[in-house]
């Protein structure tokens, strides 16, 4: 990509310049002068605009040679746009109808126009506000199971699955971003580190005197860095979700790489969490208690629902390299692929709390934080919900080989979110 002829759109060139393209045209109407243009932003990293026509309305998303919540003190390639736009053309086949549908991508200029999502909104908003959501667990559980299984060696083809794994192992820099701001920066005085101060200012020193959980964190982050397991989205979180009460759609993956299966999953469950630790601070307008049930509940939901579609697709998808049926079914025993099958869930549950508890440390005390605890103002009310949330993640990251089952994880966000354990 040729960085050089390289032009960050605006809300007045956005028109003049993708006008001729039939992919708009064809979906906004032929006169890109009568086109209502809206930037809205993406959050840390990229452009992103709304663009209306008479004929409907289209995403135009283009990557900036820079962190976008830094400035240009911290460039960043422009070639990530590649990364999202093949990710989603994969996820699309792996799990039809979840993730946005793609009208056009122009590598050279990083820009992606894809499906706009309406009436959607972001999850994690959705949340904040106290929305209950039916679909968001078992689409979810679908979601992952689905991409994770098909995107690893269990279902691929070897030659196919090694090209796809060197195709993502360019995409280095945003999995540095991880490497660095996740796992290693919460836990010292890292320049662009930011937390609740005073408030929490003891804790965060305790944490980052904790023996056990920094070896818990580099080992975490030794997992990621060396198993190349599957295709993962790479930033599962809430903020990467678009729901209605009927729809849920997955955007956003352009950290993705070849990496655990478990990452994505304890990704997500972390922004679980987190949301069911901040609902104190969002209690203005009534109890939140029956969200703090629905969110446990949702935890479990999905995570028995990724259990099954895993266990349904080993057993009928199961056609690449490893664990091949040729070892167990076609030697009448199914019950040596089933044990083979427990022993790796059983390792991706301990590692998927392992990868939640480190990150929610670092939506707290590192430089990227979530909106459910940014949008409490009381600032010691958010600190109290962010202590809580900082106690539960030490506990699971440190603890993670020792908690028999979601029922079991979540008993113990309910202990420390009651003050019943300090």
């Amino acid at each position: 990509m040729d960085a050089a002829s390289f032009e960050a759109l605006n809300a007045e060139t956005l028109g003049p310049r993708l006008g001729g393209l039939e992919a708009l045209r064809a979906r906004l109407g032929d006169d890109p002068s009568a086109w209502r243009v809206r930037e809205v932003g993406d959050g840390n990293l990229n452009l992103v605009f709304i663009v209306d026509g008479d004929k409907g309305s289209l995403i135009v998303k283009q990557a900036l040679p820079y962190v976008r919540l830094v400035g240009e003190s911290w460039p960043l390639p422009l070639k990530r746009s590649f990364f999202e736009y093949h990710t989603l053309t994969r996820q699309a086949a792996r799990a039809p109808g979840q993730v946005p549908e793609i009208f056009h991508f122009d590598e050279q200029q990083a820009l992606i126009v894809m499906e706009f999502l309406s009436p959607h909104v972001i999850l994690r908003r959705a949340l904040i506000d106290g929305r209950m959501l039916p679909r968001i667990a078992d689409d979810l559980a679908l979601f992952m199971a689905r991409t994770l299984f098909r995107g690893s060696d269990l279902s691929m083809q070897t030659r196919e699955r090694k090209a796809d794994l060197a195709l993502f192992a360019d995409n280095v820099e945003l999995c540095d971003i991880t490497e660095n701001l996740v796992f290693s920066d919460p836990y010292f005085d890292a320049e662009m580190n930011s937390h609740t101060s005073p408030q929490l200012d003891g804790l965060v020193a305790q944490l980052r005197a904790d023996r056990d959980l920094k070896v818990a964190a580099q080992r975490m982050k030794h997992i990621f860095a060396a198993r190349a397991e599957t295709l993962v989205h790479g930033d599962l979180h809430t903020g990467s979700i678009m729901v209605t009460e009927t729809d849920t759609r997955v955007i956003d993956p352009e950290f993705a790489f070849y990496g655990p299966m478990a990452f994505d999953v304890g990704m997500l469950f972390a922004n679980f969490w987190m949301s069911y630790f901040s609902q104190s601070g969002h209690e203005q307008e009534g109890n939140r208690d029956a969200m703090r049930a629905y969110l446990l509940d949702v935890q479990e939901r999905c995570w028995n629902g990724f259990l099954a579609e895993f266990s349904r697709l080993w057993r009928t998808e199961r056609n690449g390299i490893l664990y091949q049926k040729s070892l167990f079914e076609a030697q009448d025993d199914p019950l040596g692929a089933e044990q083979a099958r427990g022993e790796l869930l059983r390792e991706m549950w301990v590692d998927l709390l392992g990868f939640a508890g480190i990150e929610i440390h670092r939506r707290i005390l590192g430089l990227a934080h979530n909106a459910d605890f940014e949008t409490i103002e009381d600032p010691d009310m958010r600190a109290q919900c962010e202590a809580k949330a900082l106690k539960f993640g030490r506990q699971i990251a440190v603890n993670r080989a020792h908690l028999n089952g979601m029922k079991e994880a979540n008993a113990l966000a309910a202990l420390i979110e009651t003050g019943a354990v300090a």
